[in-house]
């Protein structure tokens, strides 16, 4: 996976494969962020949040494909959960997994 992919969102297969094993929808923007439109079924863990929501994540048992704005944030909080051992991938923009999602 190249560095902009790493910054800004996986690729659509790796997120294709994700999905089609359950993954849950994280997304990390602020609260208002998340209310002015998010992904179906999404849940919202605010960025600066996530380091305390790991085990909440892990009992989850399942995949995981953060979101946000940009993909910065996620791919922040992907680092995060990577090193709790969470199985992750940014999934970048919220608007790009919300397609995914849509198909």
């Amino acid at each position: 996976m190249g560095i902009l992919s790493s910054l800004f969102g996986g690729g659509s297969k790796e997120l294709q494969a994700l999905k089609d094993n359950g993954a849950v929808v994280i997304d990390v923007r602020t609260p208002g962020e998340f209310k002015n439109g998010h992904v179906k079924g999404a849940k919202n863990y605010p960025l600066q949040n996530i380091g305390s929501k790991t085990q909440e994540i892990k009992r989850l048992n399942k995949p995981v494909i953060l979101c946000c704005a940009s993909g910065m944030r996620s791919g922040q909080a992907k680092g995060i959960l990577k090193s709790a051992g969470i199985e992750c991938a940014n999934g970048g923009s919220w608007t790009k997994v919300d397609r995914l999602y849509s198909n």
